[in-house]
């Protein structure tokens, strides 16, 4: 299913989405895809496009990154998590799925502590940032460790969406995500939540993941054979496959089961 682009006015900014809402019934739960540090919605087209055969879905690229507006000043988690609050209800949705990647899965994190309302499911992919791992120096070895494991078409995506975001705002987004104390917010994340992490990830060990998952009120963990940091891009199909059995399961379900997708 093929997403089309869109132009959103959220406050002083122009916001650009990928959007797909016209292939499913009325009523279906619609899914918010939120990108990493630096980078836009283009790398999670290859997910995004799956999921739409199922539910609505909408990719902001957030204020600063993609084509959306750059403001002179970079924004904090807060400010990106408040204007995805504001585009779901400019949207006009009641309730939302949320999946987020890297960075993505603390603005969404962010969101769900302080939005709950507008939140009904959540799908953490390689979430960030490690507490072990807090550092500029491990960051930065890991994410290199990480280059060398995804596809190689990966990367004109990514040094694209660098350049169009600029070094400026890299490094305080990159800033904001290690001051980010997130594991002390996972404990008050109310909606139902799905931890996916790659079994190749460097940035995001399955220690981590399962600590993550385990902090969670109501948390599962899943894993993806061969996949890396980015598994939205290099392994889409497992990802939609996963997150539409989430979906799907009752909210009552027992927490914390472990799967993995072939």
């Amino acid at each position: 299913m093929k997403l089309a682009s869109h132009w959103i006015r959220i406050g002083r900014w122009r916001v650009h989405a990928r959007i797909a809402l016209d292939q499913v019934p009325r009523g279906t739960l619609p899914v918010v895809l939120v990108h990493g540090i630096g980078v836009s919605s283009s790398y999670l087209i290859p997910t995004a496009e799956q999921l739409a055969r199922w539910y609505p879905v909408l990719v902001p690229d957030l204020p600063g990154f993609g084509e959306s507006d750059k403001p002179e000043e970079s924004l904090s988690l807060h400010d990106l998590a408040d204007i995805l609050w504001a585009f779901v209800r400019q949207m006009d949705f009641e309730r939302t799925a949320v999946i987020g990647n890297s960075f993505g899965c603390q603005i969404i994190t962010d969101l769900i502590v302080r939005h709950a309302e507008v939140v009904e499911r959540a799908v953490f992919l390689a979430p960030t940032i490690d507490p072990a791992a807090r550092t500029w120096q491990q960051q930065i070895g890991r994410l290199f460790l990480d280059a060398v494991r995804e596809p190689v078409s990966l990367f004109p995506l990514v040094v694209h969406d660098y350049s169009r975001c600029g070094f400026r705002r890299l490094r305080a987004t990159f800033e904001e995500a290690l001051g980010d104390v997130v594991e002390s917010k996972l404990p008050n994340v109310a909606a139902p939540t799905l931890v996916v992490h790659g079994s190749r990830d460097p940035i995001v060990p399955r220690r981590w993941a399962r600590e993550a998952a385990d902090l969670l009120p109501c948390g599962w963990l899943s894993q993806i054979p061969g996949a890396a940091h980015a598994a939205n891009y290099s392994h889409p199909r497992e990802v939609a496959s996963i997150v539409r059995e989430f979906l799907e399961t009752p909210w009552a379900a027992t927490p914390h089961r472990s799967t993995s997708a072939a």
